[in-house]
């Protein structure tokens, strides 16, 4: 009888388990569609990370910019009140989180102007917590945009971007660990 319980902890550490913060159907990314790429090598989500890298082109013209994102659909399509993200990430880059927030985005304004914080680039596994008072518009606002403040209810996903500008374009790989919301 002794012998059960060592085969029963032989047994379980040979599993892999995903972490709830890294189910594949919440995870996906987006791209302009003037040119910049996503490059996976081998899928999105495994059982350790979400990994991708990101080509982006300079931006097209004044009506058409050009964009990359890493995509993290909240499972109940809304952030809970005082709510805290502890994010475990590697970024070649400056890394902007953005709260998806109907009010700016398709479904609104159109100005894609969401509230947003930037995190710094590290090449290696770096752990930071970020809260509601960290998240701010960004100061490309358009004046006709009118602020309506972080609805939580209505936000429905965290994009995660790299800070490439506009005029250059560039290249990015970005992986994440873990992500709480809290």
């Amino acid at each position: 009888m002794r012998f059960l319980p060592l085969l029963l902890v032989v047994a379980v550490s040979g599993c892999s388990v995903t972490q709830p913060n890294l189910k594949p159907k919440q995870w996906r990314f987006a791209t302009d569609p003037h040119g910049s790429q996503a490059i996976l090598n081998g899928p999105l989500v495994n059982e350790k990370q979400v990994a991708i890298q990101f080509k982006r082109v300079p931006r097209v013209d004044k009506q058409n910019n050009s964009w990359v994102e890493l995509i993290y659909d909240l499972p109940t399509k809304q952030l809970p009140s005082q709510f805290n993200i502890a994010l475990t990430y590697k970024s070649d880059n400056a890394l902007i989180v953005k709260l998806s927030q109907q009010e700016y985005g398709g479904s609104g304004d159109k100005s894609y102007a969401h509230y947003q914080t930037k995190l710094p680039a590290s090449n290696t596994w770096h752990t930071i917590n970020v809260s509601l008072n960290d998240f701010v518009r960004p100061n490309w606002t358009p004046a006709w945009s009118k602020d309506k403040g972080v609805i939580l209810k209505h936000v429905s996903a965290l994009y995660f971007v790299p800070d490439l500008t506009d005029v250059e374009g560039g290249e990015a790989s970005l992986a994440i660990k873990s992500l709480r919301i809290e």
